[in-house]
């Protein structure tokens, strides 16, 4: 069974995720014998970040997200562009597909499948559609945008926890228009915060990908 270390990197910036999801990436690269993954976990101050669905965003585009007190990054991950901000659990899962028997689509599907039985266990009906993310009742609450070179995976997916969606009123999240988003406090209709969900998610995750979570110590 592979294992993946899980680290909890606290409130980061986008910045500074992308520099560990390198080093991790490197380190992946590198092992060859006891091969063994890494998850991180995170959450961002607020950033709006591009995917390389979009290959050119207008610069005044930019500059007015911006001024509304967020960061901006384009990045190589799939998708288009969405938010990122405290309340947000946001997981990034760095191994080999081939230590887990995964071409790159089942992957995304596991992540989904992942935040689906989450929403489950919650009570909450998660759901896909023909985009890629996890749907609650019509509305994304999980948003999932992955890099992959020479079968190492970078980047992930981003679950609404107690997120303040008012920063997505600014975008069209994810190029998806007339589709709105939602929060697991929304739709429970309590405060559910990012410690009180890791748990339950790690969980979830180890069970649909079939693998070993070793928590590292901070």
């Amino acid at each position: 069974m592979s294992v993946l270390r899980v680290r909890r990197l606290g409130l980061v910036s986008y910045a500074e995720a992308l520099a560990e999801q390198a080093r991790c990436v490197r380190a992946v690269r590198e092992e060859r014998v006891g091969r063994e993954g890494r998850l991180l976990l995170c959450e961002h101050p607020p950033v709006y970040t591009v995917g390389i669905r979009r290959a050119a965003y207008p610069g005044e585009e930019e500059s007015r997200l911006r001024a509304l007190g967020a960061d901006f990054h384009r990045t190589d991950r799939g998708g288009l562009i969405t938010f990122h901000g405290p309340g947000q659990l946001v997981c990034y899962p760095v191994f080999h597909l081939r230590d887990l028997r995964l071409s790159l689509r089942s992957y995304v599907s596991g992540l989904e499948s992942s935040v689906i039985s989450l929403c489950n266990r919650l009570g909450l009906p998660g759901e896909t559609n023909p985009e890629t993310g996890v749907w609650v009742r019509g509305n994304k609450i999980c948003a999932i945008g992955v890099h992959c070179a020479r079968y190492i995976t970078s980047h992930g997916l981003a679950l609404n926890c107690n997120t303040d969606l008012s920063w997505f009123s600014h975008i069209v999240p994810c190029g998806i228009v007339g589709k709105g988003v939602t929060s697991l406090t929304r739709e429970l209709g309590r405060q559910v915060t990012i410690d009180d969900i890791i748990p339950a998610f790690l969980e979830a995750f180890e069970e649909e990908f079939q693998c070993s979570l070793l928590m590292e110590q901070n």
